[in-house]
């Protein structure tokens, strides 16, 4: 998995992940290996903490069920995991790289695809996506994508409703440039919502859950002013750049040190719908992804109020 945890092209051996879960487990694992990291590489506690962060690994059973709990009180959303978007990082022109890395925002970008919890901490990120692809072509060749599609990402067994007999599934929550997944939910066609009264309430509330992610980006933009200029550095520099960034982003939001930012958060990006590979087993697949989807109509549907936020 390629996330806050994990870089691509580390591998461990069935050893070494031994000895990791057997030292997560201890209750003076955190400051283990803060205390391990040479203060003199790095100067500041902080910084310390942080990299410390680094550390850990991919999303757990039990974060994921927290997740969907919080989701659910904030903003009446069940069963929702993650809020899973893009952001496009504006670059210099790499040399010899042709049209990959311009975007539909007539720029030079790398992609930064992360999913959000409700604590608009970034759960699981893939940094460095070429700026001329799709946030959802981006998302199913990512390794998070590809461990979500494989059912590799530890998400809870279904689980019934609140107050209901109806037993979904968790999911995540992404726009129109997102395919619609058994295990990711978008929002119906806009034309579809004039004439269907049922689905545009189901888009009201998928978007109120949304917003989390497109804070998250606006929060992280105006903490480091660096991502409102083009980064000048080479695009693997770039891409630590970021990760950095994310590490010191949850880091600050679990001191709750950053809340004065929300007042400057900026409108989200422009989203563009996008076309996406078709899955290995596309009739079951999307059998069972708009069966999900028509779940959470019906539950959106009923009696049931909705949280103020």
């Amino acid at each position: 998995m390629e996330g806050l945890g994990f870089s691509e092209g580390v591998h461990v051996t069935s050893e070494e992940e031994n000895a990791f879960r057997r030292l997560a487990a201890m209750p003076d694992c955190y400051e283990k290996l803060s205390n391990s990291i040479a203060p003199f590489i790095f100067g500041s506690t902080d910084i310390t903490k942080a990299v410390t962060c680094l550390l850990f690994g991919e999303p757990t059973e039990n974060i994921w069920k927290k997740c969907a709990e919080e989701f659910e009180n904030r903003c009446g959303f069940p069963n929702c995991i993650g809020s899973v978007d893009g952001k496009h990082v504006t670059i210099k022109r790499p040399n010899n790289s042709g049209s990959n890395y311009w975007c539909y925002l007539h720029k030079y970008s790398i992609v930064l695809m992360a999913i959000v919890g409700p604590d608009y901490k970034l759960i699981s990120v893939d940094i460095g996506g070429f700026g001329k692809n799709s946030n959802g072509g981006i998302f199913e060749t990512s390794n998070m994508g590809k461990r979500f599609e494989q059912n590799l990402m530890s998400v809870p067994a279904p689980r019934f409703f609140p107050g209901q007999n109806e037993i979904c599934s968790y999911v995540l929550i992404g726009d129109e440039a997102f395919a619609l997944k058994p295990y990711l939910m978008r929002p119906f066609p806009y034309k579809q919502t004039l004439t269907d009264v049922r689905k545009e309430k189901y888009n009201v509330r998928l978007c109120r859950a949304r917003r989390f992610v497109e804070n998250a980006f606006g929060i992280l933009s105006q903490k480091w002013r660096i991502f409102y200029r083009p980064l000048e550095t080479k695009v693997d520099t770039t891409i630590l750049i970021v990760r950095t960034a994310c590490v010191l982003h949850n880091f600050l939001r679990s001191k709750s040190g950053d809340d004065k930012y929300f007042q400057f958060l900026d409108p989200p990006e422009p989203v563009l719908g996008a076309f996406t590979d078709i899955a290995n087993d596309p009739l079951r697949a999307a059998r069972l992804a708009f069966s999900t989807r028509d779940k959470f109509v019906n539950y959106f549907n009923s009696d049931m109020p909705i949280p103020n936020i």
